[in-house]
């Protein structure tokens, strides 16, 4: 047994090695968020997820954000449990006809300004799952998108580039 932990605390980590370009990016995208979103807002940026029916694939993404890598909060990002609390909705999935009324109320419990982001393929257009009985489609099909991030499922990156652009975009209003 400690032959064992001893090898597994000398051997390094099984991951792949870090990419300082990655870090270094991540690193200016976060503070170019934090810039944006103290001009609009005053204050940091209050997300709740929605998830209106997709396959789970980008809710890991987007729980990537909060992990050790990304640990967007010391960036102000932070992730609310209701949308009473939140400034911006990230939807993803397709909207199904179960979740579109959900959906409405969450959008209307949300307190100006507030902002909808759809994040990923199936929340822009409905993905994979487009024409099916249970879909009524994109997120546009049930209310006002402000920014559409592509990707099947996005990058955490991708998703961060997205919401400094939604900041930055709104501080030139």
């Amino acid at each position: 047994m400690r032959r064992l932990l001893l090898e597994g605390l000398l051997r390094g980590p099984l991951g792949e090695p870090l990419a300082r370009e990655e870090a270094a990016e991540r690193d200016a995208l976060g503070s170019k968020l934090v810039r944006a979103t103290r001009h609009v807002l005053g204050r940091s940026l209050s997300i709740r997820e929605v998830d209106a029916g997709s396959c789970n694939g980008c809710e890991l993404e987007i729980n990537a954000l909060s992990n050790a890598f990304y640990d967007l909060e010391r960036f102000g990002l932070r992730f609310v449990a209701s949308p009473r609390h939140a400034d911006v909705l990230l939807v993803t999935g397709p909207v199904t006809r179960n979740m579109a009324e959900a959906l409405q109320r969450a959008y209307d419990a949300t307190p100006a300004p507030k902002w909808v982001v759809a994040a990923g393929d199936c929340a822009i257009d409905g993905g994979c799952f487009a024409g099916s009985y249970a879909v009524q489609g994109g997120v546009s099909a049930v209310m006002h998108v402000d920014l559409k991030i592509p990707g099947c499922p996005p990058r955490p990156s991708a998703l961060l580039r997205g919401l400094v652009e939604l900041m930055e975009g709104r501080s030139n209003d």
